[in-house]
């Protein structure tokens, strides 16, 4: 562990799990780069900034830091990974959130009846995440300790959403397995998670569930708080056994049990194998050279 408090990057923070997980950060004491590029009301459909996510960070008890950053433009995120290492000399967690989520994404029809641009989230989700990790990687090498995290769901294993979700999801799960035989060639304890979250108190499905009750009315009840996956990088991060993760896909909520992390109410939220039959993917061995 740094002497200095962990430094952690959440991207996509504006609103949503980035804004749950960066204020669960901060309530650990980390200091929080928050990412995003909602900088004022009206930015985007959905409310929240990078600014409030902050504020939010810091009262929570960490420090929290606005950077506009688009994370689909490589150019700024490269600018990110070199302001944070110029003001903070590390990096220990980078948590790959961000994701171009377009509206009509949950919208009735097929996926050639919706917009095309549903499938930017192939480019702000899965490229995204390769180009933050890229930039990031070198610095978590040769400091020896640091954790990547993507966040991702069952949809990878069923359908859920539509064909660029799903490719969205099964990418950032199979990138964790090859980032992870890397960091393991290389001999780093760095590790490359991928976590498969909950159906999450987020804003946008809380408000998907009051416009269609019939349609989400089995999520009533069973939904895992937006910053729950931000404890569980916590947890991971300061397990000396951080690597046994390496290259692995995980359930939150059933690691997140492991480990004792409750909700609000001291209740394990539930595990998404038994809500949707899926499992996480098993890839084959790799032999390290």
């Amino acid at each position: 562990m740094p002497a200095q408090a962990p430094i952690a990057i959440v991207t996509g923070a504006s609103r949503g799990a980035g804004k749950g997980i960066a204020q669960a950060l901060g309530a650990h004491g980390c200091t929080v780069y928050v990412t995003g590029r909602s900088q004022k009301s009206g930015d985007a459909s959905m409310p929240g900034t990078i600014y409030e996510t902050a504020e939010e960070v810091t009262t929570a008890g960490g420090k929290g830091i606005a950077v506009r950053c688009d994370s689909g433009n490589d150019a700024e995120v490269k600018a990110l990974i070199d302001q944070v290492m110029a003001e903070q000399g590390r990096i220990d967690m980078l948590i790959n959130n961000a994701c171009a989520v377009h509206d009509l994404l949950s919208a009735p029809g097929q996926f050639w009846e919706k917009p095309i641009e549903i499938g930017n989230m192939i480019n702000v989700g899965v490229r995204s995440g390769f180009v933050a990790s890229w930039y990031a990687a070198p610095h978590m090498v040769k400091q020896d300790k640091g954790l990547i995290l993507f966040t991702s769901s069952p949809g990878a294993m069923h359908y859920c959403f539509g064909p660029a979700y799903g490719a969205h999801k099964a990418g950032v799960d199979k990138m964790a397995f090859d980032m992870g035989v890397d960091f393991a060639d290389a001999g780093a304890q760095v590790a490359a998670v991928s976590v498969w979250m909950g159906s999450l108190t987020t804003e946008r499905l809380l408000e998907m569930m009051a416009a269609m009750p019939e349609r989400f009315q089995h999520l009533e009840g069973t939904l895992e708080p937006a910053g729950y996956t931000g404890d569980l990088a916590w947890a991971m991060f300061n397990d000396p056994a951080m690597m046994r993760f390496n290259g692995q896909t995980v359930i939150g909520a059933e690691v997140g049990k492991a480990y004792g992390i409750t909700d609000d109410a001291g209740k394990f939220p539930p595990s998404v194998r038994d809500s949707t039959g899926a499992s996480p993917p098993q890839y084959a061995a790799y032999k390290v050279k």
